[in-house]
This record gives structure tokens, C-alpha cells and sequence, in this order.
């Protein structure tokens, strides 16, 4: 059963830092895709950042570019998302996401196949 899990979510003060972790399992872990998402309550979840891992192409929302960055480290089937200089803004629940049959393209367009339980992350002005 493919699944992923996020950790690493907490409490920060605005121009702080998180980083998140996402682990994957049950499948092997090259030619993937993997997601980062957020969502608030009333309002649609929201792609934050995701990556290939068939060509190490990374896509961000206008939002995030600049502050965040997605990484993996395929020897431990995890893939990090680096917060910076957070503001309340980023207030949400982050989830990932992963589609472990992926091949090419830009990675938006992946077949989110496992989600993981979600992870808060508050940021107080």
C-alpha cells in the first residue's frame, strides 16, 4: 500500500522557519512525483510546491517561490519542504502527496495517488 507521512509541522513567529518531512512507502522510490499542499478551513487546498524525481524539476506557487524549497533525499524515501521568513499567511495544514507511477511532465499535473494525514503549521504575527 503506497502511504505518506508528513511530520516537522509546529508554532513560529512570523519571519521564522519550519521544515516539513514527508516519508513515503510502499512502493519504490524513483519515478515519482511528490506534492506539497495547504489548506485552510473554508477555503480550497492549494499546491504549494511538488517535484519530479524523473528530471529534479521543482514547481512553486507565486505565493511561496523565493521562501520555500522542496528536496528529497531518495535514500531515506523522504521528501522535505524548507519554510522561510513565514508569515501568517502560511497558516494551514500542509499534506503531501505522491504519485509513484509518474514519468515525465511538469509535476502539477501528477496522479496524486496517497495523501498523508496533514500537518499544522501556524505562524503568529
Amino acid at each position: 500500500e503506497v502511504q505518506v507521512v508528513e511530520s516537522g509541522g509546529g508554532s513560529v513567529q512570523a519571519g521564522g522557519s519550519l521544515r516539513l518531512s514527508c516519508v513515503a512507502s510502499g512502493f519504490r522510490f524513483d519515478n515519482y512525483a511528490l506534492g506539497w499542499f495547504r489548506q485552510v478551513p473554508g477555503k480550497e487546498r492549494e499546491g504549494v510546491a511538488c517535484i519530479s524525481d524523473t528530471d529534479g524539476s521543482t514547481h512553486y506557487d507565486g505565493s511561496v517561490r523565493g521562501r520555500f524549497t522542496i528536496s528529497s533525499d531518495n535514500a531515506k524515501n523522504t521528501v522535505y519542504l524548507q519554510m522561510n521568513n513565514l508569515t501568517p499567511d502560511d497558516t494551514a495544514v500542509y499534506y503531501c502527496a505522491v504519485d509513484p507511477g509518474w514519468q515525465i511532465g511538469v509535476c502539477w499535473t501528477a496522479d496524486w495517488r496517497a495523501w498523508g494525514q496533514g500537518a499544522q503549521v501556524t505562524v503568529s504575527s
